[in-house]
């Protein structure tokens, strides 16, 4: 048995086809076929059913394939300790973020990362930040930037980049804002059965809205769902429901929309602007969700994940220290 075999196998399996394999492995299909079978001819049994029009794995391949795997990636991270005790750090790690949230102090934390260690590629993928937990534990992602709310994440060690009030942003028509229109504040039961507009489940801020509706006794009214904050806080801009967004989100919309209303320096009449949606504060309970980086608690096998951990722990220690004292101005003479 040799590794080249496992890995065709591998690819084989993966893409249910030897013609995407063969692609895959950059090897001609004819010799993929002949290896795979080699490998099956020493294991004498068939891992692969070739009778359909794709190719899949008999009962025997599905209970092979985990192994196959786990053999390959202890080869590559065997490889990848030999480079790091020459003190070279290579290899590839992956990111997740959560859906539409694209913060500064992640592209900060990886730009600083890959001045410090070019030789690693960096992976990025989107989740809600249930997913991203799930990536984590399994051990198919090395760091993620999560949504989060009430109690600590459990599964996963994690660090509080930021925590941030939740409030609700809606037309200025709407009849909570005519209603709140001294106070502007409004409590959690006033949401009840009103059509609101939020992030998907699995994200901090619908965990955080979920959480507090169910302790108060009723279902939030859900009519609007979108991925990314900028446009939950638009669609209520437009009168579609009342939005529940972190309180930078609303007051990023309430200045674009206030400076979009500022009519134009000419002579000729305009037609009046939209109204600046209204932000109200929610109240008994206030509610917040928190945005964390996330990783496995446990040691990463490999070496460029290992270093990924280490430094995104430094960067925020760094980020959280406070400000070393000015000098002491000079005497006067």
């Amino acid at each position: 048995m040799e590794l080249h075999q496992l890995e065709y196998f591998v690819a084989v399996a993966e893409e249910a086809s030897f013609t995407r394999a063969a692609s895959r492995v950059h090897v001609a299909q004819p010799g993929v076929s002949a290896q795979v079978r080699r490998l099956e001819s020493e294991l004498g049994q068939q891992l692969l059913d070739r009778s359909g029009r794709s190719v899949r794995l008999t009962e025997v391949g599905t209970a092979v394939l985990p192994f196959a795997r786990a053999a390959l990636k202890a080869v590559a991270n065997a490889r990848l300790a030999v480079d790091e005790l020459a003190g070279l750090i290579r290899g590839q790690v992956t990111v997740g973020m959560v859906s539409g949230c694209a913060l500064p102090i992640l592209a900060g934390l990886l730009a600083s990362f890959h001045q410090v260690y070019p030789g690693v590629s960096i992976a990025l993928t989107e989740q809600n930040s249930d997913r991203l937990i799930e990536l984590l534990t399994d051990g198919q992602l090395d760091l993620a930037l999560i949504g989060a709310a009430g109690d600590a994440t459990a599964d996963v060690e994690t660090a509080v980049i930021v925590e941030e009030e939740l409030v609700a942003l809606v037309d200025p028509s709407h009849p909570l804002a005519a209603g709140a229109a001294t106070s502007s504040a409004i409590t959690l039961k006033a949401l009840r059965d009103v059509p609101l507009i939020s992030l998907p489940r699995g994200t901090g801020v619908r965990m955080a809205l979920d959480a507090a509706c169910a302790e108060a006794g009723f279902t939030p009214n859900i009519i609007f769902e979108a991925s990314a904050l900028p446009m939950v806080a638009q669609l209520a801009a437009q009168g579609l429901g009342l939005a529940v967004v972190p309180a930078s989100t609303a007051n990023a919309a309430n200045t674009a929309n206030t400076a979009n209303a500022e009519p134009a320096p000419e002579p000729e009449p305009e037609p009046a602007p939209e109204p600046a949606p209204r932000i109200l504060h929610i109240t008994s309970p206030q509610l917040c969700s928190r945005l964390e980086l996330a990783w496995n608690p446990a040691p990463p096998a490999n070496p460029a994940a290992r270093v990924l951990v280490e430094h995104a722990q430094r960067f925020l220690r760094q980020l959280t220290q406070p400000a070393p004292p000015s000098p002491p101005a000079p005497a006067s003479r």
